[in-house]
């Protein structure tokens, strides 16, 4: 073995090192990655040559946790890792973004990264050092690649800046980014933050990049080392140089008047296949594959060029706006009678139907992951039909696509739900997308913020969101920088940055670059622009609904929280549960207890006040402590000759003494009472031991002294 290794400080004396040539030597490049005891094994391989007819890099990204890595075992009935997680594939998608702009545009070979957790340090995430780990294992590979790029985690905590913070210092954090990045630029930014400046989000991800140039010099030192710093040669595509003139001589002007006349997407994806379809006429019937490939190809290079330059010299966009105008904007609340809450949320061809539920604890996610698990009590799940764009998709379940999207909105509005105590509710919320042309994860943020106000939630603010683009020309250095982008802008422009906030600040943002050299004054505008966006959209929702219903909708359940004494969870729970499911059996409501420190908090949940009322009469008799002084409605539950045993309440008997039924004297018990018979008594004492004193005759008037004789023996 000729293992090779390299370390580096973050700054704070923690090291992270990189080894390769150990394990995984069969791919073309592999490398662990360790950082504590946190080990991350990544591999890379990709084939020689291309497939014919392919224009793009087929690459796949996988990042998976093993459960041994953290000395537990899968649940399930097979009991071994299965499909990723929503959460392994949120962190395959944030490597992809930022590895796939790092490879030459010409370079389509069949390309696979993974990346594995092999060992898990409980105070260490793994998810900032995967897109080091896949990054460096190209490095030390011959596969061409214009890296490499690092990825990491900045948190702002208790006011300051930290690199790739523990996990404990995690929850006092107001901003958490992760930030990926070549030696020079950035090109991935995501993460949520507590309603920040934007010149405070600047500040973090010049920070973050820093810390980046550094993971980026110790991998190319790596590969020094490896000797793997001359790539592999390659040819994947055909060109002809007098085609591309051809097409470029017979379109561009057709192309520019499309992009310049103002209409609608239907109508312009056909004007630009007219255009295309006329000009492939013009080269006879017989063409050949490679020509017709090429022809498709050029042309598109030619959209391209029109619609950047159409910006840039005049200003004007595929829909007539101009870079700062926001496309009009409905929406409605309620239009679904019978959701807890919803809305309809359309900005211009983009359009969402989203609804919200509410359930109990019982509804919580069980989240059993290797690394995260435990109980997730806030779901968002984002839907993308074919519909949405005119296309006939078969329905395969959520997609890669889907699961980013919907985690992006729900970290913005993860942000203003109240807390537990003004919140008991487990919450769901649904994004239909019906219609799309562009930015369709910020709808489902606007469209969820009215939701929830719909329902009746008492968010801490409304948040929306803006897609912002961005087209240069390094040439020239001219820039514009797009508000609210159409989905032609997004795939033909240099950035998609996404930004959600609230009126006071910035609380979720997604970011990728598709240049080289993004300055910090651009992306500062970016920000300022997409503030002034968002604000505008914040009005357009407050005219629809501007606060959060007084109350829930009347066929909307309800929930009520309560404390008991931890001493009283085992008489509620009852033996078996026998006691607990005789409630929710009796009541019609359903009922969940956890310990809480020293309290036990109970949730009833049920769609009727009828059952939410009985069965908290019931819990507060179990759960309550006799007070000295207070008065109970008893049972008889046995007699003795010296008095009666009385139950006030569930399980809690106390002595009613001969002496203490009636102002009178009683010489005996017999046909006083009998077992069953309903009797008003007063608590006058608990002793040590927890026995109670009880008395009937303190409640009833006290006769007068002169009156005072032998009665029958029987209470008046």
């Amino acid at each position: 073995m000729n293992v090779i290794k390299k370390s580096f400080d973050l700054g704070d004396g923690r090291t992270i090192e990189i080894e390769t040539g150990k394990l995984a030597k069969q791919a073309d490049g592999s490398v662990v990655v360790k950082m504590g005891d946190t080990m991350l094994l990544a591999t890379v391989v990709s084939t020689v040559g291309a497939k014919a007819g392919v224009d793009f890099l087929p690459l796949s990204v996988d990042y998976q946790e093993k459960y041994a890595a953290a000395g537990r075992i899968p649940g399930g009935f097979l009991r071994r890792e299965a499909r990723l997680s929503d959460y392994e594939v949120l962190i395959s998608r944030l490597v992809d973004r930022a590895l796939r702009p790092m490879f030459p545009e010409d370079y389509h070979s069949d390309t696979q990264v993974m990346i594995s957790l092999i060992s898990s340090d409980k105070n260490i995430m793994p998810d900032c050092l995967a897109g080091l780990a896949a990054s460096a294992a190209i490095a030390v590979s011959d596969i061409p690649f214009n890296g490499p790029i690092s990825e990491v985690r900045v948190a702002k905590i208790d006011g300051k800046l930290v690199i790739n913070p523990y996990v404990s210092d995690l929850e006092r954090a107001s901003l958490e980014f992760l930030v990926a990045g070549t030696e020079k630029d950035i090109v991935m930014v995501e993460g949520e933050c507590d309603e920040i400046s934007e010149t405070e989000m600047v500040e973090a991800i010049e920070f973050a990049h820093k810390a980046i140039v550094i993971q980026v010099q110790a991998q190319k030192e790596l590969a020094e080392l490896v000797g793997k710093t001359v790539k592999r040669e390659y040819s994947h595509e055909d060109s002809n140089p007098e085609l591309k003139e051809q097409v470029y001589a017979a379109t561009y002007d057709k192309v520019y008047a499309v992009a310049k006349s103002n209409t609608s997407k239907g109508e312009r994806g056909d004007a630009f296949g007219t255009i295309l379809m006329d000009f492939i006429a013009t080269l006879g019937e017989d063409i050949d594959d490679v020509t017709g490939f090429l022809s498709k190809k050029y042309f598109h290079d030619v959209q391209y060029d029109a619609i950047r330059n159409l910006v840039l010299d005049e200003g004007i966009r595929l829909d007539g706006r101009d870079v700062r105008t926001v496309r009009p904007i409905w929406s409605e609340v309620g239009y679904l009678p019978a959701a807890h809450g919803s809305a309809v949320f359309t900005r211009g061809e983009t359009q969402s139907l989203t609804t919200v539920t509410l359930g109990s604890k019982d509804d919580e996610q069980m989240i059993d992951g290797a690394f995260i698990n435990g109980y997730n009590k806030f779901l968002l799940h984002y839907n993308f039909p074919g519909f949405s764009t005119g296309e006939v998709r078969p329905n395969r379940g959520a997609g890669r696509r889907e699961i980013g999207h919907g985690n992006l909105a729900m970290r913005s509005l993860k942000k203003v739900l109240p807390g537990l105590e003004e919140n008991p509710y487990t919450i769901r919320i649904v994004s239909d997308i019906l219609e799309s042309n562009g930015s369709s994860s910020m709808a489902t943020v606007c469209a969820g913020t009215l939701a929830l106000m719909d329902a009746g939630i008492k968010i801490k603010a409304p948040v929306s969101g803006i897609a912002m683009g961005l087209i240069t020309d390094e040439k020239t250095g001219k820039y514009a920088i797009l508000s609210d982008i159409l989905g032609d802008e997004d795939h033909l422009g240099d950035m998609d940055f996404k930004v959600t906030g609230t009126e006071k600040g910035i609380v979720a943002c997604q970011m990728d670059l598709k240049i080289n050299g993004l300055k910090w004054e651009v992306l500062t505008n970016a920000l300022i622009q997409a503030k002034e966006a968002r604000l505008h959209i914040l009005n357009e929702m407050k005219k629809t609904i501007s606060a959060p219903r007084e109350d829930y909708k009347d066929h909307a359940p309800r929930i009520v929280s309560l404390s008991i004494d931890k001493e009283f969870i085992g008489a509620v729970i009852g033996p078996g549960g026998k006691i607990i499911q005789e409630m929710q059996r009796e009541t019609g409501a359903s009922i969940s207890i956890e310990e809480v420190g020293n309290k036990g908090i109970v949730e009833i949940f049920a769609d009727n006040k009828a059952a939410i009322d009985a069965a908290v009469t019931r819990i507060n008799a179990i759960a309550a402590k006799p007070e000295i002084g207070a008065t109970y409605s008893g049972k008889v539950k046995s007699i003795m000759p010296f008095g009666a045993f009385v139950e006030i309440m569930p399980g809690k008997d106390g002595l009613l003494h001969i002496s203490e039924i009636d102002w009178t004297r009683l010489e005996t018990m017999d046909g006083v009472f009998k077992e069953g018979d309903k009797v008003e008594v007063k608590l006058l004492d608990v002793d040590k031991q927890g026995k109670m004193k009880l008395s009937r005759k303190a409640l009833l008037p006290r006769p007068p002294k002169a009156e005072a004789a032998p009665a029958e023996n029987k209470p008046a």
